[in-house]
């Protein structure tokens, strides 16, 4: 399993990140150790809080926010600090290419320079398609096959398909462990102010 090192000078606040800033080099730290990955989180988003972008706002999630978690996958999503605790815990689960290919389908669909289309296209199928890809995610052969047909001619939807596929894996699957986790619980806590393994 691949190790993912985070560069502080990327983490200036929750606001400024994406979810794949929150892993962090687990060097000397159990994988599936996610009290460990989270304390890291809240301690370098605690560190910012003065930032700029931060001004006037805590770093922490409120009750309300981590309520709404549990509502649907798109509310978790939708939310930086929630997407990040979701990454964690997919990869406590060693399943984070899949949070990992859908946040780099979301940024494809969202790109602008048609010059810039392709070799990004390429980049996606190279690290999350193809056969012993890097991080290969779990698709059927017909959306492989439709993929690879459309990177002669990339659109902003040629992943559209396989991100729904993977979004719906994630909603079936690991959506509902992440909603019934001790990692979830102990963010509801953590936001009632009455955490009990995430206290510094």
């Amino acid at each position: 399993m691949r190790e993912c090192v985070v560069s502080e000078r990327d983490m200036a606040c929750t606001d400024c990140m994406k979810a794949s800033d929150f892993s962090i080099d687990t060097k000397g730290i159990k994988k599936r150790n996610w009290r460990t990955r989270i304390r890291y989180l809240l301690k370098i988003t605690s560190s910012f809080s003065s930032s700029k972008c931060m001004a006037g706002r805590s770093y922490r999630p409120t009750v309300e926010e981590v309520n709404q978690w549990a509502q649907s996958l798109d509310k978790l999503l939708s939310h930086k600090y929630g997407k990040a605790a979701f990454q964690i815990f997919l990869k406590s689960e060693f399943c984070d290419e899949n949070i990992e290919f859908w946040t780099a389908c979301e940024e494809f669909r969202t790109m602008t320079s048609l010059g810039k289309l392709s070799p990004r296209a390429r980049t996606i199928y190279e690290e999350f398609i193809q056969c012993d890809a890097p991080k290969e995610i779990n698709l059927d052969y017909q959306t492989k096959d439709a993929i690879i047909q459309s990177l002669r001619l990339p659109s902003l939807t040629c992943f559209l398909s396989a991100q729904k596929k993977v979004f719906n894996l994630m909603e079936n699957n690991s959506y509902p462990r992440f909603i019934h986790s001790e990692l979830y619980k102990e963010l509801c806590a953590v936001a009632r102010g009455e955490g009990k393994y995430l206290k510094f």
